[in-house]
């Protein structure tokens, strides 16, 4: 993959899901909307949440999260008091809940966030928390049937269990055949050249940190 679209830096390898808003790569879109097919004869309307997210647009959470103007929670969602915290504790607790900019699997146009809008109670909003998946959660007969039926579209949850780094995310799905090209192709020297030229909070730390940030954050998936 070019690597501006790698890092969200380009988006000419999307093309439009039927959602407006919502785009993925060729190949991945004809996947999902085989699998949108497959659920809705199975009773579900399967829509995403997101796709594909830019470097501008993860910039953007990323700052908000570190300047303390966005929620930062700790591992348990409890509020967490953002300019309290040293500068690489905030780094670590924000890598927690969101991707450093330039390393989002959502970049790729190959990983998108999922729902089901009609199990979702009348004045309920989505909060994408996992315990709206788990068992008593709204989408809970979803992430069933996804667990069942997703494999053979080609997708699966890299975020299944925590392993001390990103948080469980059982609403986010990646098509393998393509996400595995791209994560093979991301780099700590390519994410490093790209942030050495954007205005991200806290960027020396995060340069500093950036091989511990790769081996916690990025590369250690679940494989489900």
């Amino acid at each position: 993959m070019n690597p501006l679209c790698l890092l969200g830096l380009s988006d000419t390898h999307l093309v439009a899901l039927n959602e407006p808003g919502h785009r993925l790569q060729a190949d991945a879109r004809g996947a999902f909307m085989s699998m949108q097919a497959a659920a809705a004869e199975a009773g579900f309307q399967l829509m995403p949440a997101s796709s594909f997210r830019s470097f501008e647009r993860q910039l953007t959470i990323w700052n908000g999260k570190y300047d303390g103007s966005r929620p930062l929670l700790d591992a348990d969602s409890h509020p967490l008091d953002t300019l309290s915290l040293s500068e690489p504790e905030r780094v670590r607790a924000i890598l927690h809940w969101s991707a450093l900019p330039g390393t989002s699997r959502h970049h790729w146009g190959t990983d998108l966030d999922v729902y089901d809008p009609t199990l979702l109670p009348p004045g309920k909003k989505l909060q994408l928390e996992p315990w709206e998946y788990e068992p008593g959660g709204y989408f809970h007969p979803l992430s069933r049937w996804l667990a069942a039926n997703m494999a053979r579209f080609g997708f699966y949850l890299p975020y299944h269990r925590d392993l001390g780094g990103v948080a469980i995310e059982p609403w986010h799905l990646s098509y393998r055949p393509l996400a595995e090209g791209c994560a093979s192709q991301l780099t700590p020297p390519l994410v490093a050249e790209a942030l050495r030229l954007q205005p991200i909070a806290g960027k020396a730390h995060i340069l500093n940190l950036l091989d511990e940030i790769f081996a916690r954050y990025i590369t250690t998936t679940t494989e489900e």
